[in-house]
């Protein structure tokens, strides 16, 4: 009655055998001819990246997909079937500046843009062959392209962009040049999967900002935001989760020394030393307390609570006051001899101060804490709430803007050591080890993030929420 069931079933082999059955029977053709004219079901495809061949996870999720459209099949809603590529953003770019070689965007202005963007499209339309052959091996049922066509017009691409040629659409033949039957993949009349490089979706995007620079939306904000120096491009708090790498960084105490206090300074401790040439203020918790201490002839002010873990050696205690008490001091900013420094403070007379902030804590560090709006998204934040003044040291490559000295053009990770040797020729250094933490590295490419000041354009949605 049965038939017998091997004891290692070879199941490549039978889900080979169930694609060509359904491929002899037209079984996917039938099914939507069947549901046609039924009550609708809307299934658009979160596109996946054409950037590379599928990994496990993308396997998961198209069975997911799959799964989905075949319940609602059977229950006779007709549906689109239409799959979506990814073609835009970094993930591409970078996989092609790699194969080229690339360090930095100039090296893409120099090669050529427009050569550069067409490697881009020959790169996505490569994998979305490739990625439709696994998702047809998987048994996930589309309207698919066919991966040769897909191949075949990548190579077109490469050698005459220009040159007329022609592809199979639903309706019958298409006609038109490679570039602009590339840009038309995924329109009613070529059929197939959807491609976000298309000349539809680039022309609505362009569309829909017109309409919100008509309507005064278009905003040129000023942040201190997260930002890929390989990549040159910022990075959103939501994507910055995605790249958290455990890493040893410099955990450096400097002395500020207190101009109307002679023979005291400030403790501050920081693990990002290049951003010192940053600094504004230096900001205390209102509710915590802080001790005066001496070592030898020095005289150091620091939070009570972080006494065993911030001092090195013995020392004494000689007098303890609140946070709130420190406010408003005055001290000697690290690198006040840099122009860059000296011209940021100079239009309003304003004086490196202690400030007061309820985020400083005593888990780590000092208990004062270095701030830098220029350099750092809680620093912008609150230096915009005190009106302090604001010092961008770096450019979207990393490197020191002119004007910062001996720093300037140097690449901010890479000066951490010159200048801990600086601080300590000027007697600013206090102490030096190595600290482990969690820290944001673009999810892109691995650089390590920097935090930098820049002007970017915003769309205003005040209007929309009032």
């Amino acid at each position: 009655m049965f038939s017998p069931v091997p004891s290692l079933p070879d199941f490549v082999a039978q889900e080979h055998e169930v694609l060509a059955f359904w491929r002899q029977r037209g079984t996917f053709a039938k099914l939507r001819a069947q549901i046609s004219g039924g009550p609708k079901w809307s299934f658009l495809d979160g596109p996946i990246t054409a950037n590379n061949p599928m990994g496990v996870h993308h396997a998961w999720g198209r069975t997911y997909k799959d799964l989905f459209q075949r319940f609602h099949a059977m229950l006779g809603e007709d549906q689109r079937y239409q799959n979506g590529f990814d073609c835009q953003g970094l993930w591409v770019e970078v996989n092609v500046e790699r194969d080229l070689g690339f360090k930095t965007k100039r090296d893409i202005e120099a090669y050529g843009i427009a050569e550069f963007v067409s490697l881009c499209k020959q790169r996505v339309l490569t994998y979305a062959a490739r990625q439709t052959e696994q998702s047809q091996r998987l048994g996930f049922w589309m309207d698919w392209n066919d991966p040769d066509e897909l191949r075949r017009l990548s190579e077109l691409l490469a050698e005459a962009p220009w040159q007329e040629t022609t592809i199979q659409g639903p309706n019958g033949p298409v006609t038109d040049t490679v570039e602009m039957l590339v840009g038309r993949l995924g329109m009613p009349d070529t059929g197939g999967s959807y491609f976000t490089f298309s000349n539809e979706n680039n022309d609505l995007i362009w569309g829909f900002l017109a309409e919100c620079h008509k309507r005064g939306w278009i905003v040129k904000g000023h942040d201190s935001m997260p930002w890929c120096p390989r990549c040159g491009t910022g990075i959103s708090q939501h994507e910055m989760t995605e790249g958290y790498q455990d890493r040893e960084d410099p955990g450096l105490t400097i002395k500020l020394p207190l101009i109307d206090r002679p023979g005291e300074s400030l403790l501050v401790w920081t693990t990002t030393p290049w951003t010192l040439a940053a600094n504004v203020a230096a900001a205390v918790g209102p509710g915590l307390r802080y001790v005066r201490i001496r070592q030898g002839n020095e005289r150091y002010w620091l939070g009570k609570g972080v006494l065993k873990s911030a001092l090195v050696g013995a020392f004494t205690v000689e007098e303890e006051v609140a946070g709130t008490d420190l406010v408003g001091w005055r001290y000697e900013g690290p690198f006040d001899d840099l122009p860059a420094v000296r011209s940021a403070f100079e239009p309003s007379a304003y004086e490196h101060r202690v400030i007061p902030w309820t985020e400083v804590g005593e888990d780590e560090g000092t208990g004062i804490v270095h701030i830098a709006p220029g350099a750092g998204a809680e620093d912008f934040q609150l230096g915009k709430s005190l009106e302090l003044p604001v010092i961008g040291p770096i450019d979207e490559d990393g490197r020191y803007y002119d004007g910062f000295g001996w720093l300037s053009r140097k690449l901010a990770p890479e000066v951490a050591e010159e200048i801990v040797d600086d601080l300590e020729r000027r007697g600013r250094f206090y102490h030096l080890e190595p600290y482990s933490h969690r820290y944001p590295h673009c999810w892109r490419c691995g650089t390590p993030l920097l935090f930098r000041l820049v002007d970017e354009w915003f769309i205003s949605m005040g209007e929309v929420y009032d």
